[in-house]
């Protein structure tokens, strides 16, 4: 057996050439442009500032998060093709010294522009007005490298912010900000940048936002209030608020060892108001929903605040509250399989736009699944399975004079489906 690694020009990332027809419908890297200003010569520019997002993000989405990489795959065949140049005659791609100053080139208006056309890429994705949309903001840790400005991290409070659509598992904003522990104008800033963007194209639309206790101040709540905004966030226990379920903890108590069971579990509503929290027009006080679970070990008690008056108690938790969890695996998808804590710059801008970058690799995965009959497998796969089995895949690629053509291997076990994504995603004839 003898291996060696010349078997010519062949590539090992052939569906790459899938995110091309991806990217060229939703049109991620035209936007991003238009939000930043090139300061470089037109004369001498060998490497656009669309092409180099399209070619950072499909690397990001291929599984390829460092940027030193661009420095090898810039002469990779299937990106070549799919970042429009031909695969032997075509000009190489840029190298990584290149994307370094994509990365440190917007400044903090460029970021806030960029930030709203992902938020307008959001609205555009949906074939209609939604009547309602569910919003779940929660955050993450990230590790600091090298030094960074406004590296205040500590245990408790992290330095990702994501906010995601919960029906649809559509990325609306991630913002990195310090890791601090963080006052209520924190929460708000995000938020009100969200909400304004929205309503912006959707005046009617319905909003639901959900989020843990790190984002149930009564800023957040009032911000809500304000603009006709559902809310439905975690509240930290008090001596007060154990006080007002005091009675239903102890009956749940003497119910569950008069039913010896292991566990049971009750919810109750009271109506509640901090010493902090200004007045609405009609009340001060806000609807706070308990959840008392009674074990042997005693009785665990959490708490939500909410806007939501036309559901019982135990929906509002067990249904609508606890089902943001589902924002937890997005952030999965994309810390963990699509490596969005690569923050390495020293610059917080820079580190903002790699986010944004990433956010780009992962509309293309999940556009990508979305394009997968809902009856395939793969449908519901996560970001890494649908890397292996569509996007890691080996070919030749040939360059004629009139034609190129692309072999894959003849035992591709999902042939069939990368058949029939590729027919979906043509372009429509004249």
């Amino acid at each position: 057996m003898r291996v060696a690694f010349d078997a010519g020009r062949l590539t090992s990332d052939a569906g790459v050439l899938l995110m091309a027809e991806i990217e060229r419908r939703l049109g991620i890297a035209e936007r991003l442009t238009r939000c930043i200003e090139d300061p470089r010569d037109p004369a001498t520019i060998r490497h656009s500032l669309a092409e180099m997002i399209r070619f950072r993000a499909r690397l990001i989405a291929c599984g390829y998060p460092d940027g030193n990489d661009c420095d090898t795959l810039r002469r990779d065949l299937a990106f070549k093709l799919a970042l429009g140049r031909l695969p032997d005659s075509g000009a190489d791609l840029c190298s990584q010294p290149t994307i370094s100053r994509l990365e440190s080139l917007p400044g903090p208006l460029a970021l806030k522009r960029m930030m709203a056309a992902m938020i307008d890429l959001f609205c555009e994705s949906f074939a209609q007005v939604p009547k309602r949309i569910v919003l779940d903001i929660d955050d993450t840790e990230d590790v600091v490298h090298g030094g960074q400005q406004l590296a205040l991290f500590n245990a408790h409070y992290d330095s990702h912010c994501y906010i995601y659509e919960a029906t649809t598992s559509k990325p609306l904003a991630i913002f990195l900000r310090p890791g601090k522990t963080p006052d209520g104008g924190d929460g708000v800033r995000v938020l009100r940048h969200v909400i304004r963007l929205i309503r912006a194209r959707w005046p009617r639309v319905q909003i639901l936002i959900r989020g843990d206790s790190h984002y149930g101040r009564i800023e957040a709540i009032t911000l809500c209030e304000r603009h006709r905004v559902g809310y439905i966030f975690g509240l930290a226990g008090n001596r007060v608020l154990l006080r007002k379920i005091a009675g239903l903890a102890e009956d749940i108590a003497l119910r569950r060892l008069d039913a010896v069971t292991e566990k049971m579990r009750r919810h109750g509503k009271v109506s509640y108001a901090a010493n902090g929290w200004p007045a609405r027009p009609d009340t001060r006080t806000r609807r706070v929903i308990a959840r008392i679970e009674a074990e042997p070990q005693g009785t665990d008690t959490r708490f939500v605040v909410t806007s939501q008056a036309a559901h019982s108690a135990g929906h509002i938790y067990d249904v609508l509250y606890c089902a943001r969890g589902q924002a937890e695996s997005l952030i999965k998808l994309d810390k963990a399989q699509l490596a969005s804590d690569r923050t390495s710059c020293r610059s917080p801008l820079a580190n903002q736009m790699r986010l944004i970058l990433h956010t780009a690799a992962y509309w293309l995965m999940l556009s990508l699944r979305e394009a997968i009959p809902k009856a395939h497998a793969l449908a519901t796969a996560e970001f890494a399975t649908i890397r292996l089995r569509l996007l890691k895949l080996g070919a030749r690629i040939i360059e004629t004079a009139s034609r190129v053509r692309i072999a894959f291997a003849a035992a591709c076990p999902e042939a069939p489906l990368i058949r029939h994504i590729a027919i979906a995603l043509m372009p429509a004839g004249p």
